[in-house]
């Protein structure tokens, strides 16, 4: 009976136990496989999601027009804006203020591609890296020209362009030209009193903020003779204040100016001599010319400084863009970035 009882415990342990003894490793093993398995897909698919959704859409490339090297380079939008946001802006701008050029920036490169880019832009690119589009610089150039702030300028800049992923001005369902400048004469322009098109959202609004700005106000003197010669006039005979102002725009700026027996306008006047405005007072002093200007830019659209002034003021970047664009829209990406995909 005790030796019967001894022979059924050894047959279990050999038919049931010991198998699973043997089973089990296997099973873990096999467990570990499936469980390695899975991570690696759900690791591909992240990071194909990633790589297409890096600005909300299907990845999108950026060929810029390297001036200084005469190269062409491909960037990912993400790159470009980074690199335009911190060319276009200081970084040490509050975060508001970076997160409406970044808009700014990705509408105006979405509406370029849209539209095919730039006309003439050497060899073959999209885009140049110049004030001709927007100003353009990758990492190495911008760790050169910050140096020991690299990193914290970067991260800023970085940070910006990550909250508004995805995001553009739209104006009826369409990207606006989202023009900007640096500082305002504490109003903005009208676009048809410095271009020859009106645009219903590129209107004329205070911007009071400017007054902090360093580049508000600005006087240079000059010979009168450089002045006559670039105007191509005559006014060796007069004294004191130089031109009849006829007329200013909605944004308080010379409109139309009659200087020595000529009518200019006046962008003409700041085109020949290269004023950083078009609000400005010339007086003449003996044999020299003084020259004052405020504001520095064509004043159309938002005014960088404006911006900063109104997101130290508490406002975010989204209340920012509708001040400075009239009745526009925040929208999504994507539905144009598909078309780019379509295009390309």
């Amino acid at each position: 009976m005790k030796r019967t009882a001894i022979i059924l415990t050894l047959f279990i342990l050999t038919v049931l136990i010991i198998p699973s003894m043997i089973v089990m490793p296997f099973a873990e093993h096999a467990e570990q496989a499936a469980k390695h398995d899975k991570d690696v897909a759900k690791a591909k698919t992240k990071d194909k999601t990633a790589s297409q959704n890096k600005d909300k859409g299907p990845a999108i490339s950026v060929s810029v027009y390297r001036a200084a090297e005469d190269k062409v380079q491909s960037f990912d939008m993400h790159d470009y804006l980074v690199g335009v946001v911190a060319s276009e802006m200081p970084a040490d701008f509050n975060i508001e203020a970076l997160k409406a050029q970044t808009l700014a920036a990705r509408t105006y490169i979405v509406k370029h591609l849209l539209n095919e880019g730039s006309i003439n832009v050497p060899k073959g690119a999209e885009v140049t890296d110049t004030t001709m589009d927007q100003v353009f610089k990758d990492k190495a150039d911008l760790k050169k020209i910050w140096g020991i702030d690299y990193e914290w300028k970067l991260a800023k800049i970085e940070k910006a362009v990550n909250a508004t992923e995805g995001q553009i001005i739209t104006y009826n369902g369409k990207p606006i030209t989202p023009s900007f400048f640096s500082t305002s004469n504490g109003y903005t322009e009208n676009a048809e009193d410095y271009w020859s098109n009106p645009y219903p959202y590129l209107k004329s609004v205070p911007s009071p903020w400017d007054r902090n700005s360093p580049k508000y106000e600005d006087v240079t003197t000059r010979s009168a003779s450089d002045v006559e010669n670039k105007l191509g006039i005559d006014f060796s005979k007069q004294k004191g204040e130089i031109g009849d102002i006829i007329d200013r725009t909605k944004g308080h700026r010379v409109a139309k100016i009659k200087v020595g027996g000529k009518t200019f306008t006046g962008r003409e006047i700041r085109e020949k001599l290269g004023l950083r405005s078009t609000d400005f007072n010339i007086v003449k002093q003996g044999d020299e010319v003084k020259i004052t200007t405020k504001g520095y830019g064509h004043g159309v659209g938002m005014s960088q400084y404006g911006a900063n002034g109104m997101a130290k003021a508490g406002d975010n970047y989204k209340q920012i863009v509708s001040y400075y664009y009239k009745g526009v829209d925040i929208s999504n990406i994507q539905p144009f970035t598909a078309k780019l995909t379509a295009k390309k």
